[in-house]
């Protein structure tokens, strides 16, 4: 037997979060304006994780930032802001079975951030680790040809890359902010989770103002709330385990990229998806690429 890092199980857990969170951020867009689902969703989340913070007494000692920690959380905010509006965009026009796995190529960009800026050097079982999860991603993006889906034409596709490369962007900072300036994983959250409803609120209120007609009629779902829960408890699992000590970037994102899991699974059922023996078998070599890294510690 081997012992689990001690990261392991959260990021584990951050990662099936993420999952369920894809899955009701699908059913939310669907036939929806982006804009209001994003804001809604997020003020959601926001507000039941500072209404923990205060339950929890934690809150007073979660707020206090300096001002230099308070403008490096506020520029993830803005980077986050502007990776989920991409995301949330393409969410809309792409099978949720394509679209899940695409974003989950984000560690590819994570990994070569943390070799460059941090030096993470992967050791030969975490090197093989990720080249399975790679490939198992590469698969996905060359199945989805089958759907009809232009990976260099399809603009759903060039929103959901955007989103992904700023989404490892942020993957890198979340480091820096949690490690080089050792803004505590509580603050950092809970600014987080306060800019993001002011950001989003603004470039809501923006788009209402200046657009001229809207494709679609804003219906409220209940999966729009709990779109915002699920990635509150997501990335607290997140922030836990980005915070202890001696762990790679590059191998939590791996990791939480494996909601691609979940998304596979349910999407099938319940969104009637295609092609799934093909894809199948790139969901098997993400999975050995997840067990590789596990033993690997």
């Amino acid at each position: 037997m081997f012992d689990l890092p001690l990261w392991f199980l959260p990021i584990l857990a951050s990662a099936f979060g993420l999952g369920f969170y894809d899955l009701c951020k699908k059913h939310a867009v669907r036939d929806n304006p982006i804009m209001p689902v994003l804001f809604y969703a997020t003020l959601c989340g926001s507000a039941l994780f500072v209404a923990a913070t205060l339950i929890t007494g934690k809150f007073f000692s979660a707020v206090a930032a300096t001002p230099q920690h308070w403008f490096l959380i506020l520029a993830k905010t803005v980077l986050v802001s502007a990776s989920w509006i991409c995301v949330y965009y393409a969410m809309r026009e792409l099978p949720i079975s394509i679209a899940s796995p695409v974003r989950a190529s984000a560690p590819l960009w994570t990994v070569i951030g943390g070799i460059l800026i941090f030096h993470e050097i992967p050791n030969m079982t975490q090197g093989a680790g990720m080249l399975a999860i790679f490939i198992g991603y590469y698969l996905f993006s060359v199945f989805g040809k089958l759907e009809g889906i232009s990976f260099t034409g399809n603009k759903g596709i060039h929103f959901i890359l955007l989103g992904t490369i700023l989404g490892a962007a942020s993957a890198l900072y979340d480091k820096y902010l949690l490690g080089v300036a050792a803004i505590p994983r509580e603050t950092l959250q809970l600014w987080f989770s306060i800019d993001l409803v002011f950001i989003l609120g603004a470039a809501y209120l923006a788009g209402h103002l200046w657009r001229r007609q809207d494709k679609y009629v804003f219906q409220w779902r209940w999966s729009i709330p709990l779109t915002g829960i699920l990635l509150i408890v997501a990335d607290y699992l997140y922030f836990y385990a980005v915070s202890l000590p001696d762990v790679h970037i590059s191998i939590l994102s791996l990791i939480r990229r494996c909601n691609c899991i979940v998304t596979f699974v349910f999407g099938v059922w319940y969104f009637k998806e295609v092609h799934i023996r093909r894809k199948a078998f790139a969901l098997a070599l993400i999975l050995l690429g997840v067990f590789f890294l596990a033993v690997a510690g």
